[in-house]
C-alpha cells in the first residue's frame, strides 16, 4: 500500500493552487483566475522537472528569472503574450532562462528593451532549449543566447519579426535570432522576417540547420537574411528567402565573414533553396572562407547576379521564367508552367553522411508539410503536387 502511495500520481492542493505530481515533477498554473497570476510568480517557486502552464491573456510589465532545469513552459489556448513595456529582467529580457534543458511552448513576446540595447524576448544562458510555436516581436533582440558549447538549440513552428534597435540614433544592431558560439543549432517550419537593419538569422554554432523556413525581408530591409560569421558546418534546405531592395548589405547569406576564413575543413551546403533577390547589383551568397560552398537545385531570382566566393554549383537556375503562384505576396510555390520543374538533381549526402535531399517544405504559416516524390526533384524550395 505505502509503495503503491509513493509511486503513484497524487495531486495536491497547497496554498490554494494546484500541483500536479508525478514521481519527479509537478505542474504550476498560472493566470487570473488561478492563485498564481502571473508567471513571474510561479519563477519563484517553481522546481526542477517542473511544468508551468499559462492561461491565455496577455500579462503586461511581467519579466521573469528562471534558475530551474529541465522545466517546460507553455501556453495554453490562444497564445499567451507577455508584453513587457520596456520592461527586462536583469537588464537582459523579459525571460532569463539560466537552467538546462528548458522547452518553451505557444507564448508571445513583446516589448523588451535594456539599457544595453540588446533587450531580448528570452535570453538564455543553459544548456538545452527548445522553442515551438511562439511569436518574438518588436523587442530589440527576439531570441540571445551565450557561448556553450554543450549546448544544441531547437527552432520550430515559430515567428520572429521587428526585433530591432534604433540604428541611426543608437549605432548598434538588434537582431531577429542571434545564436551565440553553441555546439548545433536547428531552425525549422518557422517564419523569420523583417529584423530592420539587424539580422534576421545570426548563429556562431559550430553546426547550422536551416530547414523549410521562409526568411524574408517583407516590409523592412534587414542586414543579412542569414549571417554564419563563424563559419563552421551548415546546411540550408528547403528555404525561401527574399531581400528587399533597401537591405543593409549586397548579400542575402554570409558565410564566415568574421572568422576562420582559411580553415578548409569547413562545410556549407545550400540546396533546393528559393531566392528572390530585389536589391540591385547585390549576391545570393558571400562565402567568405576558403572551403568551396555546394549549391545544388537552387532557384535564383532576380536582382541580384553572382555569387561570391569558392563555389561549386550543380543544376541551379537563375532567372528563368519561374512561374511563382503569388510572388507580390512571398508565395513561391510553383505553377505547372515553370521552368524549375523536373531540372533538379538528387543531392545525396554530405561530406560527414547528412542526407540533403529535402524531405519537407515549407507551409505558411509556421508549418511544415511533406514534399511529394515524383518524377525529377524540381528546382527551388517547392514540388510541383499535380503534375
Amino acid at each position: 500500500m505505502l509503495k503503491a502511495m509513493i509511486f503513484s500520481a497524487v495531486r495536491v492542493s497547497i496554498l490554494g493552487f494546484l500541483f500536479t505530481y508525478s514521481a519527479c515533477a509537478a505542474t504550476l498554473q498560472v493566470g487570473s483566475q488561478r492563485t498564481l497570476k502571473l508567471p513571474s510568480e510561479a519563477a519563484k517557486l517553481a522546481k526542477d522537472g517542473d511544468v508551468v502552464t499559462i492561461d491565455a491573456g496577455v500579462y503586461p510589465g511581467d519579466v521573469a528569472i528562471w534558475p530551474q532545469q529541465r522545466l517546460i513552459l507553455r501556453g495554453l489556448g490562444q497564445r499567451v503574450h507577455l508584453d513587457s513595456e520596456g520592461k527586462s529582467a536583469e537588464n537582459k529580457a523579459i525571460w532569463v532562462l539560466k537552467g538546462n534543458d528548458i522547452t518553451v511552448e505557444n507564448i508571445e513576446f513583446s516589448g523588451a528593451t535594456a539599457s544595453t540595447l540588446n533587450g531580448a524576448g528570452i535570453r538564455f544562458e543553459g544548456t538545452h532549449l527548445t522553442i515551438r510555436h511562439c511569436h518574438f516581436h518588436h523587442n530589440q533582440m527576439g531570441l540571445l543566447t551565450g557561448v556553450n558549447l554543450l549546448s544544441d538549440i531547437l527552432i520550430e513552428n515559430s515567428e520572429f519579426n521587428d526585433n530591432t534597435v534604433d540604428y541611426q540614433r543608437y549605432g548598434k544592431l538588434g537582431h531577429n535570432i542571434y545564436i551565440g558560439n553553441i555546439r548545433h543549432f536547428t531552425l525549422r517550419n518557422s517564419y523569420i522576417h523583417d529584423a530592420s537593419t539587424g539580422h534576421n538569422v545570426k548563429s556562431r554554432a559550430q553546426e547550422n540547420y536551416l530547414l523549410y523556413n521562409r526568411i524574408s525581408d517583407e516590409h523592412n530591409g534587414s542586414s543579412y537574411l542569414v549571417d554564419l560569421p563563424d563559419g563552421g558546418q551548415a546546411y540550408l534546405i528547403g528555404n525561401l528567402f527574399h531581400q528587399s531592395a533597401n537591405a543593409e548589405n549586397a548579400a542575402m547569406l554570409a558565410f564566415a565573414a568574421e572568422h576562420h576564413q582559411t580553415e578548409p575543413s569547413q562545410q556549407l551546403y545550400v540546396v533546393n533553396n528559393t531566392f528572390v533577390n530585389d536589391y540591385r547589383g547585390g549576391s545570393f551568397l558571400n562565402n567568405h572562407s576558403i572551403a568551396t560552398a555546394v549549391l545544388i537545385n537552387n532557384l535564383l531570382l532576380g536582382q541580384a547576379t553572382v555569387i561570391v566566393g569558392p563555389n561549386l554549383q550543380k543544376h541551379n537556375l537563375m532567372n528563368v521564367d519561374a512561374r511563382l503562384k503569388y510572388p507580390a505576396t512571398f508565395d513561391y510555390r510553383l505553377l505547372p508552367a515553370s521552368a524549375a520543374i523536373d531540372q533538379g538533381m538528387d543531392p545525396g549526402l554530405a561530406a560527414n553522411g547528412f542526407k540533403l535531399r529535402p524531405e519537407f517544405q515549407y507551409r505558411h504559416p509556421l508549418g511544415g508539410e511533406v514534399r511529394p516524390r515524383q518524377g525529377a526533384i524540381d528546382v527551388g524550395a517547392y514540388e510541383l503536387s499535380g503534375k
